[in-house]
Order: C-alpha cells, then structure tokens, then sequence
C-alpha cells in the first residue's frame, strides 16, 4: 500500500502530456528522442501524439507513447474536448499551432499563435527555437545547437544524448532479410544504402543522377562492396537510370515500400550515404554509420550520435532553404565524391549487420 509520500511523487510525476508534431517524417521521427526525456521526468505521464497520416507509421509500435492520433477534423474535435497539463507544439505550421492554442492545458511549450494570428513562441524557453525561423543569420551561421537539443531546450527537458525510438516488427524484418536473400546477399557482404532522394520541399537536396552513377563507379571501383539504391515513389526514374547506367552492378531495392520495409532495408545495410533526409534518420535511429550529405539545409542541426560523417558543401550560398535554385552549379554538385568515398572507408563496417 502507497504511503502518502509515494501518492504525492506518483501525482507530482504523473501528467498527461500532448505531443503535436504532424510533419514531416523525418522531423517526427528525430522528435521520437523527446520520449525519453520526457518519461524520465514524468515516469507515469500518459502521452498522445498527434501526426500526420503520411508519418503515422514511424511512431506505431512505440511503447513510450500511450496514444496515437492522427491529424483530422475528428482529432481535432476529440483533443477540444479534453484537457492536458502539458502540451509540447513543435510544428511552425498553422493547423499545428492553431491547435496548440485550442486545446486545454497547464502549461504549454513550443509554437502557438497570439492574438492577430501570427506564430509566437508560448513558453519563454521556445523563444530561441522561434526566431531561428526568422533570423537567416542566426539559423545558417550562429546557431550551434541541434534539432534535439533544441526541442528539449523548449520542452523544459535536460538532453542527455538521447537516442531516437523506432520499432520494426518482425514482419519487416522478415520481409528485408528475404529481399536480401534473393539478392544473393548473406553476412559477408558489406552492403552499401544509397539514398537516392531528398523530397521536394527544397531545391537540390539530394545528389543528381549523374553524380549518383559518378560516385557508385567510384565506390565499385575502389571497395569490395555491394550498392542498394534507396528511394521513394518519386525516385522510380532516377532508379532506372542509375540501374541501365551501372549494367547490373547495383540492387535496386524499389520505390513502393511502406516506411517500415523501407527502415527494414536500412537496417540491414551496414552503412547508409544519404543527404539531409527522411534515410539519414533513419540510419542514425538504427545506429547505422551514416555519411550524411549536406547541401541547403544547416548540418549543424544533426546530431549523428558520433556514429557517421558530415560532407558539407563549399558553395558559398549554402545554406539557403530555398525550394528554387538558378544556380548552373548546385550546391550540391560542389560535394566532392572523393571526400564521400573517404569517409566511407573510415566508417566501413566489416559486415552487413553489426
């Protein structure tokens, strides 16, 4: 039986948290390292997530999270209804913050909107986070903290290197070791994932076909290695270019797989090489060696765990976060394939699966 002492700690501790963090994958999935904190300051919070149905998928099966909303109209409805003693608003767009201010709570961490509407930081500890968004100079240069510490700083949280959490079921795991059995791919083999793409939310994130074909021939050329691609429905072209290019000598993994057979994929290689993307989260929540590429976005941002390497581009205009680019020149095409080829054999991992 508790004692009065126990009943206050378990009340004090005990708090019913929500999380809205809707997009995009990748920023969800690095959100996923709040967890820990939160739960080692809250040992018995009930926590809900609400998110987009496009990520649903990376947070299914996660323990730490009691309830799993996805963003809709009746979601809404349902959180108005409610009342939480915290709400954590991470997201910057409107539907987000809007329902940071509409929703009853306690206290209230993150983005929400003031009184004409506009974004506005709610807790005084978020006020950093803001005006990254609107001081170019202080995002692209100043600024040394990452994303992580960044979301903890605004949670009233103490980071402590805190890992991502990402679930995979046996069924993915099943479905990425017969991919690779058919493959003829087994234990000895020091496979390589390339991320073939980098979305389309900003121009020239991700390398272009011709230097994917570039940097594969150098890789083949210079290490014992097999090469997947990695990409999304958006890839299928790139795929088939590269694949016609290279004759047979890469694995086209595909570009239909749902999120998980596609973390599956990820985990079975034993290093990934992927821009500023939804694969190098993915790697990095596996704990996979990862090269990470960066173009337009800041690298200063990505906290790789000490697990992989930055190349980080020497074009001057960089980073920009534009979603257009006249440049001749990306950013990105001023990525030496060299320096990518480096790293890779400073983190080559002797086999495929750690």
């Amino acid at each position: 039986m508790l004692n009065s002492l126990e009943n206050m700690s378990i009340s004090c501790n005990s708090k019913k948290i929500l999380i809205i963090k809707l997009a995009s994958a990748g920023d969800v999935l690095r959100t996923t390292t709040l967890l820990s904190g939160l739960k080692k300051k809250y040992p018995y919070s009930h926590i809900t997530w609400i998110v987009e149905e496009l990520a649903l998928e990376l947070l299914e099966g996660n323990d730490s999270i009691n309830r799993i909303l996805v963003y809709s109209k009746k979601s809404v409805l349902l959180l108005n209804g409610e009342e939480f003693d915290i709400v954590i608003s991470l997201d910057k767009a409107i539907e987000a913050a809007s329902l940071a201010m509409s929703v009853r709570a306690s206290e209230k961490y993150g983005f929400g909107l003031d009184k004409k509407g506009k974004l506005c930081p709610l807790n005084k500890e978020a006020s950093y986070s803001y005006l990254l968004g609107i001081d170019d100079e202080l995002k692209f240069f100043k600024n040394k903290k990452t994303y992580q510490e960044l979301i903890f700083e605004t949670a009233k949280l103490n980071y402590q290197n805190n890992p991502y959490e990402l679930k995979l079921d046996k069924k993915h795991i099943d479905f990425a070791d017969s991919f690779f059995k058919k493959n003829g791919l087994d234990k000895d083999d020091i496979v390589i994932g390339i991320n073939t793409g980098a979305g389309r939310v900003f121009a020239n994130k991700n390398l272009g076909k011709n230097r994917l074909v570039s940097l594969i021939e150098l890789l083949c050329k210079e290490l014992n290695v097999k090469i997947i691609l990695l990409g999304g429905p958006f890839e299928k072209d790139i795929h088939k270019y590269i694949r016609k290019a290279m004759d047979g000598k890469v694995i086209d993994s595909g570009c239909d797989n749902s999120l998980k057979e596609f973390t599956a994929l990820i985990n079975n290689c034993g290093l990934i090489i992927a821009a500023d993307t939804l694969a190098m989260h993915m790697a990095i929540a596996l704990k996979k060696p990862v090269v990470a590429l960066f173009g337009p976005t800041c690298a200063q941002e990505i906290d790789l765990y000490n697990l992989g390497s930055k190349i980080i581009t020497e074009a001057k205009c960089a980073p920009c976060y534009k979603n257009k680019c006249d440049k001749k020149q990306t950013c990105m095409d001023k990525i030496s394939m060299e320096k990518v080829v480096e790293s890779v054999k400073e983190l080559m991992p002797t086999s495929r699966i750690a």
